[in-house]
């Protein structure tokens, strides 16, 4: 058991999801809290170098169950040796994506079963489920743009087509209305500093110590 508090952002590529999460972060650091930010897949030393092998190379380089599997080795080194220490300090975590990425890329996008998938994060991540999820919600023709003029090396998935995209963008929809409990949708198409606005304050009125 931990007494921390766990807060995943999650979004289609482009969606403003790592700036908005990063600007939580220094709202939070400000406000006096003890917290750390991190991702995936990275954040922690194993997870980081499976990181090279899914964001770098050719759109095809993995078939979708492929993937499953190297995410969800990641996941487990990182949860293990980054998240879990966090929490169990009391520290607020900020993770960029976590198990809805999984289950909206590979598992809805990618067509694999979605009892593969859950079978196979239930043993990943047993109970670790985010306090809240916020999902940066964006047209994906806009959040590809923004992406790929980042001009950045690690574009894999920018590089699937708008038709894989526009799958996410639905299967993020759908992710939030499964679970009113813990998801937020955030409008993504609106100026930087009034999202973060909006994003604090939800925290504000979610967050009890």
């Amino acid at each position: 058991m931990n007494n921390g508090f766990f807060i995943t952002f999650e979004g289609g590529e482009g969606s403003g999801k790592s700036t908005q999460s990063n600007l939580l972060y220094e709202y939070l650091l400000d406000a006096g809290h003890q917290v750390i930010i991190t991702r995936e897949p990275g954040g922690s030393e194993g997870a980081e170098i499976i990181r090279e092998l899914l964001v770098h190379g050719e759109s095809d380089r993995w078939k979708p169950l492929s993937e499953l599997f190297l995410f969800s080795a990641a996941r487990v080194d990182h949860i293990a040796r980054t998240i879990n220490p966090a929490l169990n300090e009391g520290k607020i975590v900020i993770c960029d994506r976590y198990i809805d990425s999984t289950t909206a890329y590979q598992g809805i996008a990618g067509n694999i079963d979605k009892d593969i998938v859950s079978l196979i994060q239930d043993l990943t991540v047993k109970t670790l489920i985010p306090d809240l999820t916020y999902i940066c919600d964006l047209d994906p023709v806009v959040g590809l743009e923004r992406a790929l003029n980042r001009n950045i090396k690690e574009n894999r998935y920018e590089l699937k087509g708008i038709e894989f995209h526009q799958r996410i963008r639905s299967a993020f929809i759908d992710i939030a209305k499964t679970n009113k409990n813990r998801c937020i949708i955030v409008d993504a198409n609106r100026d930087l500093k009034e999202i973060s606005k909006s994003i604090s304050n939800q925290f504000e009125t979610t967050y009890k110590k």
